[in-house]
């Protein structure tokens, strides 16, 4: 059973990225999302939820092509100094693709790794002017 169990079991860094981790009765996070155009979206998501989540959620226009299993940059985000510093560090999966992004600051981070917390509350987050999306060709990256 426990070989089983861990052949099921998705490493920690995907289980942010795919599913909710939100436990019953989490407390409610409003953020706001600063489109290229300047257009701002308010969003209100459940403390653990993930920021491409939430983007998608609102209708924010923010890509995942990868569909949050940390294979692209599409869902690069720009935070707040104050906010990234107290993320924890991104992995070296997150950083690899961060390095494809475009429009990379020393604050970029991927939406579909950065979970929402009390402490993001009134946060405001940028979305960068474009994006480098390598499965334009149609097809589906598999999760690991």
């Amino acid at each position: 059973m426990g070989a089983l169990a861990r052949r099921v079991r998705l490493p920690s860094r995907h289980q942010a990225a795919v599913f909710s981790t939100s436990p019953p009765g989490s407390k409610q996070v409003t953020v706001t999302f600063i489109e290229p155009d300047g257009n701002e979206v308010r969003a209100t998501g459940e403390e653990g939820t993930n920021l491409m989540e939430l983007a998608h959620e609102n209708d924010v226009d923010l890509e995942g092509a990868c569909e949050g299993a940390c294979a692209c940059s599409t869902c690069h985000v720009i935070l707040e100094d104050e906010v990234f510093d107290g993320l924890p560090e991104p992995t070296d999966e997150e950083n690899d693709m961060l390095d494809l992004a475009f429009g990379l600051t020393d604050t970029s981070r991927l939406g579909c790794q950065v979970l929402l917390t009390p402490e993001m509350e009134g946060m405001r987050i940028k979305l960068p002017s474009a994006t480098r999306n390598f499965y334009v060709d149609g097809a589906k990256p598999a999760h690991h």
